[in-house]
């Protein structure tokens, strides 16, 4: 019984290890980053929680400025934004055994025998959350960077907003593409 709690909580432990978001960036390499100053949103990010979507897309609105860039709206952009958000509920099957239960003595039929181990599975249902932060060049119509983020959603609302930051934080830590990481 101590090893199964102890294997709960070597679990756990570790799961909390992974909590930060997957990101992923990409980028038309031909594009010349350094010729855009001015973005509009062409899609506002839209998912489960209105307060979540602000502050989405306040995290992005103050990467960009830290970046010298402005907010304009209307054709007169150099970029349109588009953001998608999606959440999508997964499941995964963790089972603990106690392992084999080695009685008597002796080798097989001349005395002991192996009795059967136990086990425990338990369903685990979770959250999985997805940014998606496209850049459109606003003269062209072509697509010129991408962005997603993606990470288990948490219970409490300030666990959230952390995980927000730290996915947007994480998806513009390279950009403009060709920039030195932030440290």
């Amino acid at each position: 019984m101590k090893s199964l709690a102890l294997s709960a909580v070597l679990l756990t432990a570790l799961a909390g290890c992974a909590s930060t978001p997957t990101v992923h960036t990409d980028y038309d390499p031909g594009t010349q980053f350094s010729s855009y100053h001015t973005y509009t949103w062409l899609k506002k990010p839209e998912g489960r929680s209105p307060l979540v979507d602000q502050r989405v897309t306040a995290a992005i609105d103050a990467h960009l400025a830290a970046k010298g860039w402005r907010q304009t709206s209307g054709t007169d952009a150099d970029i349109g934004l588009a953001a998608n958000v999606a959440t999508q509920q997964q499941q995964t099957l963790d089972t603990f055994y106690s392992g084999p239960a080695w009685g008597g003595y002796g080798w097989g039929r001349w005395g002991g025998g192996v009795g059967m181990g136990s086990a425990t599975t338990t369903v685990r249902t979770y959250e999985v959350g997805t940014l998606v932060l496209d850049m459109f060049d606003m003269k062209t119509k072509q697509a010129v960077w991408r962005g997603t983020a993606s990470g288990t959603v948490p219970d409490s609302p300030e666990a959230v907003n952390a995980k927000v930051q730290a996915g947007v934080d994480k998806m513009f830590a390279t950009f403009p593409p060709g920039s030195v990481p932030a440290k």
